[in-house]
């Protein structure tokens, strides 16, 4: 699908119409004087809130040196 482009006079005069095309889940770009200065478009939606403890339970085993430093980087420590 192409988005249209609208000139900033035609998108002050109708933009109810616009916003009601938008909610329909079409773009436009906004031009003045024919170079395209901003892009009206469906915001997307929200995701998914991360749960605190989602993860619980999933890593049975940490090695013990998991922290330690490692030799291949001896050289700058």
């Amino acid at each position: 699908m192409e988005i249209e482009e609208v000139g900033t006079l035609e998108a002050k005069t109708n933009l109810s119409a616009l916003l009601n095309q938008v909610l329909e889940g079409r773009s436009f770009y906004l031009t003045r004087h024919g170079k395209r200065i901003a892009e009206l478009r469906p915001v997307a939606p929200p995701g998914r809130a991360r749960r605190a403890g989602f993860a619980k339970g999933t890593f049975t085993y940490i090695a013990p040196d998991f922290d330690a430093p490692l030799d291949d980087f001896a050289a700058y420590r």
